[in-house]
């Protein structure tokens, strides 16, 4: 018994959750009230167990997504040749934003939030130590930036709450901004379509790169140290972004 505390506080040290690429690391104090509430049976009084106490729990074991981004690491660019290729399919990110229409305000946001996906992204994937974190949460922050002015571009409502919730939510939790704003996006492709037959070669291969990119996406995070993952993901999702510029045309 003696040889078994240390290896369960080190456990408890190494939990982390792990959703759409980013690793949130779960301390022993964020885990504790969670052990209290099943040691003291939900804090039953006489015999009842409040309502607070129900939600306290499935708040404590919400995923990652809904967690603040305080601590996030990557496992990848464990070398110099997939640092390299990490970097070089960070690049045409940069390039598509060049290219992208600027005739309105939010093209010109957009645009220039691609580039700042392209340079976040070569930024974290070159540095390293402590400030890797910092660049981390850039590379995410950009991501969530670039899908909320991307579907500001397209739609022609944007309900003003909405886009108040995304600002104030964005630098805590850009990867649930994006999975918002990204499917009001892929509504908005799906019935432009419908009326603009033009555009469905260029959404037939936005579904194919979306599939491919979420596979390797999902793939990354399942094997962390497989190389030039991440790339391949970089590449797909390069893609599904050149579909989408048809949209502002």
């Amino acid at each position: 018994m003696a040889e078994a505390t240390p290896n369960l506080h080190q456990t408890n040290n190494s939990i982390e959750r792990l959703f759409c690429g980013l690793e949130f690391e779960c301390h022993p104090q964020a885990l504790r009230p969670l052990k209290r509430f099943e040691d003291n049976d939900n804090l039953k009084i006489s015999g009842t167990t409040w309502p607070h106490d129900h939600l306290r729990r499935i708040w404590q074991m919400r995923p990652g997504c809904l967690r603040s981004v305080v601590q996030c690491s990557h496992l990848g660019d464990q070398s110099l040749a997939e640092t390299t290729a990490n970097v070089l399919t960070s690049i045409p990110f940069i390039f598509l934003g060049i290219q992208a229409p600027r005739r309105r305000l939010s093209d010109k946001l957009y645009a220039n939030s691609l580039v700042g996906v392209g340079v976040a992204s070569s930024l974290y994937h070159t540095s390293r130590g402590e400030v890797r974190k910092v660049f981390r949460w850039a590379d995410y922050a950009m991501i969530a930036t670039t899908a909320v002015c991307l579907s500001t571009a397209i739609r022609n409502e944007n309900p003003k709450l909405l886009l108040a919730a995304s600002a104030v939510l964005l630098p805590f939790q850009p990867l649930l901004v994006s999975a918002v704003h990204t499917g009001m996006m892929e509504v908005t492709f799906a019935k432009r379509v419908v009326s603009e037959p033009e555009l469905r070669k260029a959404h037939d291969l936005h579904k194919a790169s979306s599939v491919v990119g979420a596979a390797l996406f999902i793939a990354d995070d399942l094997f962390p140290r497989t190389p030039y993952l991440h790339a391949a993901w970089h590449l797909a999702a390069a893609v599904g972004v050149a579909t989408c510029s048809k949209l502002l045309k």
